[in-house]
């Protein structure tokens, strides 16, 4: 299957709201063009003809059309009259159908695909993520039908669920709404599927239904998380936590539930303002502990204010151990502050990180850009690569586990979203308990510490 003719199932996907389909993509492999290769070249290192590779790559028969160091190109299997080229595919081959070969699943997706709105512009995303995800799972020998369905907020959950093969489904991904949430949880119990609900809601479903898997946690889920490991790991350190004076936080329920744990625990902090004098400011800090700077705001400007005010203290204390503790909107001035984010050694909490120094990130965004001719949307978390890391986890692990699987095993080779589900309740589903601390560490590197 060529981009084009992916980019054009797309299209007619948006154009009438439901579209099903097997995948059935015909590659050994997606090759990384390098500096100086040349089509015969890569003919010749996969034993297939030019006619086939520009069969596969529709583009190249553009005039003009050169190969460009760092595109990706499909590699097809030789014809079967291409008896010479046979003995160098094989092991290829059989690399791509030997790990799940035979396994074979019907997903559905029960979402608002379409172009009207902002959700629905940023669940098509989503999806292209998951069948990227579901081709790549192709290679390695899964078969993967997929029936989506479009469901917009006004759209009849009962309708979607009605469609032909939704009843035979393995998994099912969605809804967005909270109000489709019970129909389509019963839909799945019933028929014996799976539910992934992958972004906000509202209720607990998740606690009594024990076919439900919920990714999104609510604030007071990962604020309780977070606290806890918080303690835990930077116990040995003087916690300074600043007032900024902005009546439009939300973090005031954070700091005082750390508060309450650290005296819990007899953790040492203790309380300053922005707008203290400098010599006040800096009797809040330890000379002999690290110090842990806590700001109740997530918001850019105060977060400048206290890294002026900390430059200036150093310039002064220069003896003094500051790191920073932050909120996860700071990963969206990352790109604005990384130099002091790694100055004052600042740890990040997060359910995902978009690692854009990642070299298997870019590869995913060029294949994206080469499957849809468009760039992923500029949002935290991208959503094709949310998209791609749901697909791959919960295919992966019902091809692993079957039936038995319950999403225990967390996923270390995730683009972004990691995942780690526990039991929402006894009788229940399953809740993502998977966050990480994002580290800017003093040497200019970036880390991440998994939970």
């Amino acid at each position: 299957m060529s981009r084009l003719t992916k980019y054009i199932l797309l299209f007619l996907f948006l154009l009438s709201g439901t579209i099903t389909f097997a995948q059935t993509t015909n590659w050994q492999d997606i090759h990384k063009i390098k500096r100086k290769e040349t089509i015969y070249g890569i003919c010749k290192q996969y034993g297939i003809t030019e006619e086939e590779l520009v069969k596969a790559n529709p583009e190249m028969k553009q005039p003009g059309y050169e190969l460009r160091k760092g595109d990706y190109i499909y590699i097809p299997y030789p014809s079967k009259n291409n008896q010479q080229t046979v003995a160098k595919t094989t092991n290829n081959a059989s690399k791509a159908t030997g790990l799940y070969s035979n396994k074979s699943f019907k997903v559905g997706i029960v979402l608002p695909l379409h172009n009207v709105d902002g959700d629905g512009k940023r669940m098509v995303e989503y999806y292209r993520g998951l069948l990227m995800a579901f081709d790549d799972l192709k290679k390695q020998g899964m078969s993967i039908e997929v029936n989506a369905v479009n469901t917009p907020i006004d759209g009849d959950i009962y309708q979607s669920i009605s469609q032909k093969g939704m009843s035979k489904c393995d998994i099912i991904f969605g809804p967005l709404y909270s109000k489709q949430v019970k129909p389509l949880a019963d839909f799945a119990y019933n028929n014996g599927a799976k539910l992934v609900i992958p972004f906000s809601i509202t209720g607990n479903d998740a606690a009594y239904n024990p076919i439900i898997y919920q990714v999104y946690q609510s604030p007071e889920y990962l604020n309780n998380s977070v606290i806890k490991h918080f303690a835990y790991r930077f116990s040995n350190y003087h916690i300074v936590v600043i007032d900024c004076n902005d009546k439009t936080s939300d973090k005031g329920t954070f700091t005082f539930g750390l508060r309450s744990e650290l005296e819990k625990r007899n953790i040492p902090y203790s309380i300053t303002n922005l707008n203290s004098s400098n010599e006040m400011f800096a009797k809040s800090f330890s000379s002999t502990k690290p110090n842990m700077v806590i700001l109740n705001t997530g918001r850019s400007p105060e977060l400048n204010q206290v890294i002026a005010k900390l430059d200036v203290l150093t310039s002064s204390h220069p003896e003094l151990a500051i790191s920073m503790f932050g909120y996860t909107e700071w990963l969206m001035y990352a790109k604005y502050n990384t130099s002091k984010f790694c100055k004052y050694d600042t740890f990040i909490p997060t359910c995902s990180y978009y690692n854009t120094y990642s070299s298997k990130v870019k590869a995913f965004e060029n294949e994206y850009r080469r499957w849809f001719s468009s760039e992923p949307m500029d949002y935290i978390p991208r959503f094709a690569l949310t998209g791609y890391d749901h697909g791959m986890f919960f295919l992966r692990g019902l091809a692993e586990h079957g039936k038995n699987f319950t999403g225990a095993t967390a996923d270390k080779d995730a683009l972004q979203t990691p995942l780690h589900f526990i039991k929402a309740d006894t009788n229940g589903g399953y809740q993502n308990s998977s966050f990480m601390f994002v580290h800017y560490n003093r040497n200019n590197t970036i880390s991440t510490i998994n939970f």
